[in-house]
C-alpha cells in the first residue's frame, strides 16, 4: 500500500511555483542565468569555451547559494549580514555595565540641589523642609 509521508511541522514546508522550485529559487536562477550567459558567450570567443564556462559558473555561484543555501530557516543573506554584524560592525569585547539605581538616585539629588541653588541663590537641601532643618538642629541642641 502507498503512502505518503506528512511532516510534522508544516511551517517549512514550502509552496512550490513551477518545475519544483519556490518562487525565491527561481528568481535566483532567472537573475543568475541573465548574468551568466552573456558572460559566457562573451568570453567564449575570446578566450575559448572551457575557460568561458568556468567564468560562467563562477558568476553564478552566488546567484545559486542565494537560491539554495539556508540554514536553521534563514537564507544566505540574513546569515552573511549576522556573521558581517559580529565580525565587522560590533566591538569584540564588550563591557559589562550596569544602570546602578543607587548612583542614577544620586545623580538626581545633586541636581536637585544645584537647581534649588541657582533658583533660590543660597546653598541649602531642597528636599527638606525649613521645619525639617530647625527639628534636627533641636535635637542636636538637646542631646
Amino acid at each position: 500500500m502507498a503512502y505518503v509521508n506528512v511532516p510534522k511541522d508544516l511551517t517549512k514546508v514550502k509552496t512550490k511555483v513551477l518545475f519544483n522550485l519556490t518562487k525565491r529559487q527561481l528568481i535566483c536562477f532567472g537573475g543568475g542565468l541573465l548574468i551568466g550567459l552573456p558572460i559566457f558567450f562573451l568570453l567564449k570567443s575570446v578566450t575559448g569555451a572551457s575557460v568561458a564556462a568556468m567564468a560562467m559558473i563562477i558568476v553564478m555561484l552566488p546567484a545559486f547559494l542565494l537560491a539554495m543555501y539556508e540554514k536553521n530557516g534563514q537564507p544566505l543573506e540574513v546569515i552573511v549580514r549576522n556573521i558581517i554584524r559580529v565580525c565587522v560592525l560590533r566591538p569584540k569585547q564588550r563591557p559589562y555595565k550596569t544602570n546602578n539605581f543607587y548612583a542614577v538616585l544620586k545623580r538626581q539629588d545633586q541636581l536637585d540641589r544645584e537647581v534649588y541653588q541657582i533658583v533660590h541663590g543660597k546653598k541649602a537641601e531642597p528636599r527638606r523642609a525649613s521645619a525639617d532643618r530647625s527639628r534636627h538642629r533641636q535635637s542636636e541642641q538637646d542631646g
